[in-house]
């Protein structure tokens, strides 16, 4: 068996003269959740488009559990499910007549669409509303109903795009252990623009900006992309802020609230400046009870690839 669902090698693609994504190379494991982040107008739709077969794209190869989506669209397109971001429901229809719609769509054999059906449901916890009109259903299961089309063929990848959008609090949380769920088994690709999303769902992120890959890792990767400039002290005796400006390698101090102890120290990146400034404690007498590194926060992270940001 293939160590990859989907294998991409040199995706290109363009629309009139302007390159949407140019020489993106990615891979995407047998099971899991996979991220596909960047913001409004990066390239995420178009490379979502093409793995699912919607756009056929200008240069490049991608491969569908060994399948040239390409050279045989029919054949690979059987082995993903997609989710758009508003779900192609049809209310007026009950979940069953739905799901065995969207499952002759899919070509599947009539005998074996029954116990599909079932076992969609079963997943996606919507069993007990297999007579009720789409219509009538919540936000939240008519997602779940969305789900269960997307996963009715069994499918080796499953396609969202921005799942949880529009859901209140609580669905939200539904919906990402579901699709946690559906993953244990299968690969998942997420698109999304939010950034508390990809903490929450995913295990790997791929970042697109402009049209190419910025970042591929995983989700501790992404956190520890910027090295930390900051950390945090807390000293039971503390001096004057002008005294631990004088340890090397600090560029500003400040209290983390009025009359605290703890402070935020900024320092010029080397991180003999930690144990500098623990000695410096131990030698005046600071009481240092805690020094500890603070990690960039994700937005800080996606700014600086996004380009927003000069590091």
């Amino acid at each position: 068996m293939s160590e990859s669902i989907v294998k991409v090698e040199h995706l290109s693609h363009r629309y009139s003269v302007q390159w949407a994504v140019r020489d993106i190379n990615f891979e995407i494991n047998q099971t899991g959740i996979l991220g596909l982040l960047g913001s409004n107008g990066a390239g995420k739709s178009t490379i979502m488009n093409i793995i699912c077969g919607v756009l056929s794209q200008t240069e490049g190869t991608v491969l569908i559990n060994g399948i040239d989506l390409r050279k045989d669209p029919v054949a690979a397109k059987q082995n993903i499910g997609f989710l758009p971001q508003k779900p192609p429901l049809y209310g007026d229809l009950t979940v069953d007549e739905y799901l065995t719609y969207a499952a002759q769509l899919r070509q599947m054999d009539p005998k074996e669409i029954p116990a599909a059906l079932e076992v969609a449901k079963e997943k996606c916890g919507i069993s007990h509303f297999s007579k009720r009109l789409i219509k009538n259903l919540s936000g939240g299961y008519q997602q779940r109903v969305g789900i269960a089309q997307a996963i009715i063929h069994n499918p080796r990848l499953v396609v969202m795009d921005e799942p949880t959008n529009g859901l209140d609090p609580n669905q939200i949380l539904d919906v990402r252990a579901l699709i946690k769920d559906i993953a244990k088994d299968r690969a998942v690709l997420v698109s999304t623009h939010i950034l508390s999303e990809v903490q929450a769902t995913c295990d790997r992120i791929m970042m697109i900006e402009h049209g190419s890959l910025v970042f591929s890792g995983t989700i501790d990767d992404f956190d520890n992309y910027i090295e930390p400039d900051t950390f945090v002290m807390t000293l039971n005796h503390a001096p004057l802020e002008e005294d631990l400006m004088k340890v090397a390698g600090v560029t500003n101090v400040k209290p983390i609230s009025e009359y605290s102890s703890r402070f935020r120290v900024w320092f010029d990146g080397d991180r003999e400046t930690l144990t500098r400034m623990t000695e410096a404690s131990v030698r005046n007498g600071w009481g240092l009870s805690e020094i500890q590194l603070e990690k960039s926060s994700m937005n800080d992270v996606f700014a600086q690839l996004s380009g927003r940001k000069n590091k």
